[in-house]
Parts: C-alpha cells; structure tokens; sequence
C-alpha cells in the first residue's frame, strides 16, 4: 500500500481536461474545425476532442466552439470564454459558473457517447 501515498487524496482528480480555476472550470479543448457537425469526439486524459462545425478562419471555429459547448453545458453563451489558443488547435475554455469540474466533465462524457 506503498503507493497510494505518493499524492495527496485530491490530487489525481484535479488532473485532466477539466480543472477547477478561479471563478469557474477550465477545459482543455483539442479542435477540430471543419467538421460536418459540431460534437464531442472524445475525452482523453489530456483534452476533449471537440468537432467543430466551422472553418478555421476569422474566429468562425471559436465562436462555433464556445457556442457548442454552452449548450452542451447549459450554460449562457457569455459564460463561456475561449482563455487560450485562438489561433492554435489546442484550447483553453474557461466555463464561468460555479459548477465542479466533475459535473463539466460528466456531461462532456455524457455527449462524447451520443
């Protein structure tokens, strides 16, 4: 049982593509633009794989993005706010509701497997 006392209980969770950061949740989001319709690919220990049904050009993509993901989120639109990688694939979106990482993350599974 050497093992488990490596980190401290807590720590292992905070890990992953969703965090808890000030004032919300932080998603590490890998786009993919140019998608035939906007969905959840996948979620992975690093980032969630978001199809986006938008070019990537002049923003299309990250506005299509935190449009999709607000409604996925049930969340208003203003609440979503792409923090990183506006020109780059991958993404920080921070979700501006006091809401737990787990609960984002559930229903990002939860659209993943639709």
């Amino acid at each position: 049982s050497r093992g488990a006392a490596k980190e401290p209980a807590g720590q292992a969770a905070a890990a992953g593509p969703v965090v808890a950061a000030e004032g919300g949740v932080r998603v590490t989001v890998r786009a993919k633009p140019g998608a035939r319709c906007s969905a959840v690919t996948d979620v992975t220990a690093e980032a969630v794989g978001v199809a986006i049904a938008a070019p990537p050009s002049e923003g299309e993509a990250n506005a299509e993005l935190c449009r999709y993901l607000s409604k996925v989120l049930e969340v208003k639109k203003s609440e979503v706010i792409l923090e990183k990688g506006g020109k780059s694939r991958d993404k920080v979106v921070k979700i501006l509701v006091s809401v737990t990482p787990d609960e984002i993350l559930e229903k990002l599974k939860k659209e993943a497997s639709t």
